[in-house]
């Protein structure tokens, strides 16, 4: 049986005495104690040696692996697991040997602040992120609780909402939750102006203007939302390959000549932590993709310069994939190779040529084969007309 050596530790504003008895005896007997400088600055009064965070955080990863055999006790502001060191190093060590000391988090200290059911919250972090991760969730009559960056942040974060026409959204900034300094800020984004301390978190409560812009989480967001070169997959055929690709959370999508991004963009929006590497061979479309996944909420969007099947070598394998930007058995073959078991393949065509690659698929993969056919209105002249979209051939796949 494995003997657990790691505790990983939530701590709170005040220190040794938001401890449980059993997490403060684990911190006490602890050899070596990792930390931030102001979690450090918490438990002075302990004679351990002291290990702080480096950056990159990866190398303290590696650190902790190397000192098991010790006791070793990590601090954590909060809860552990939410949104925290706790989830990382459970992840590259056995959790066999970690003991887990919860604490309450800045999320369930604020929600109780404001009276607000935690489980009818959205809960976001931009700690170490941009604030654009709040979007996605902008919408009439939400909630959000947001871990930030700094004192900055709530600023940010009114400007996004303004933009989207939010300005009226209401906003409060808890600073030094449970400490004896804990204060807050109130307003709105509009008139947003307050001062606040660098360890904070936000609550927005959105309240959309006439103007607001509504966009919803589920696949089809409007083309107009885009920056692109004309070149994208349209918002009915969008719709539709996503829901056979499925996006699901912590899922990892290939977009396979990627273009503006529109297809990984809302495959990320989607699903929580869900994410995406588009592959795309020219640099203004890559740019184009780039501005776009900021725009919409999802700025870890990982863009990746070259073309199939070169460019799959060596990237991790993925639950979905999609070819959007010309199918070939070529590009095909390594996409399905590295595909896990039970990922998803969406392939459409607009030429007879790439419909033929299609055709001899199916023939040998099986999986649905669909032809979209879209029309739009329009005017024409001074009445209005049906215009037709370009014919898409769509194949869906699952590996099994």
């Amino acid at each position: 049986m494995t003997t657990p050596w790691l505790h990983i530790i939530g701590i709170g504003a005040d220190g040794l005495a938001s401890l449980m008895p059993a997490s403060r005896a684990a911190l006490e007997a602890a050899e070596v104690i990792v930390g931030s400088e102001r979690l450090h600055a918490l438990t002075s009064d302990l004679g351990s040696e002291r290990l702080a965070w480096p950056s990159p955080f990866d190398m303290m990863v590696d650190t902790i692996a190397g000192l098991r055999g010790r006791r070793v006790a990590v601090l954590a502001t909060g809860d552990p697991l939410w949104f925290s060191v706790g989830a990382r190093l459970g992840t590259v060590i056995d959790p066999a040997e970690i003991v887990y000391h919860p604490q309450l988090s800045a999320f369930q200290l604020a929600a109780a602040r404001l009276g607000w059911s935690l489980a009818d919250v959205e809960t976001v972090t931009a700690h170490g992120r941009a604030p654009e991760q709040i979007l996605p969730f902008v919408a009439p009559g939400i909630r959000m609780l947001v871990f930030t960056a700094g004192a900055d942040t709530p600023a940010q974060v009114a400007a996004l909402l303004r933009d989207r026409g939010y300005g009226a959204s209401k906003m409060v900034v808890f600073s030094d939750l449970g400490a004896e300094t804990e204060a807050r800020a109130a307003g709105t984004a509009t008139g947003w102006d307050a001062e606040v301390g660098a360890l904070n978190t936000l609550a927005v409560e959105c309240v959309a203007e006439p103007q607001a812009q509504l966009l919803s989480r589920m696949p089809g967001l409007p083309d107009t939302v885009f920056t692109h070169d004309g070149k994208m997959t349209k918002r009915e055929t969008r719709a539709v390959t996503l829901s056979h690709l499925m996006p699901q959370r912590g899922a990892l999508l290939w977009d396979i000549g990627c273009g503006a991004g529109s297809v990984a963009i809302e495959w990320m929006r989607a699903a929580p932590d869900a994410h995406a590497i588009g592959i795309e061979p020219r640099a203004e479309r890559r740019a184009m993709a780039a501005e776009n996944a900021l725009a919409l909420g999802v700025p870890r969007l990982d863009l990746r310069a070259g073309a199939a099947p070169d460019a799959l070598d060596g990237l991790p394998a993925p639950d979905a994939v999609f070819l959007g930007g010309g199918i070939s058995r070529e590009s095909f073959a390594p996409a399905w190779d590295a595909l896990k078991p039970l990922g998803r393949l969406v392939a459409n065509a607009v030429t007879l040529e790439s419909e033929a690659v299609l055709l001899g698929l199916y023939a040998s993969h099986g999986g649905s084969l669909t032809r979209l056919s879209v029309s739009r209105a329009r005017p024409v002249g001074p009445f209005t007309g049906w215009g037709s979209l370009m014919t898409v051939t769509q194949l869906a796949l699952i590996k099994r």
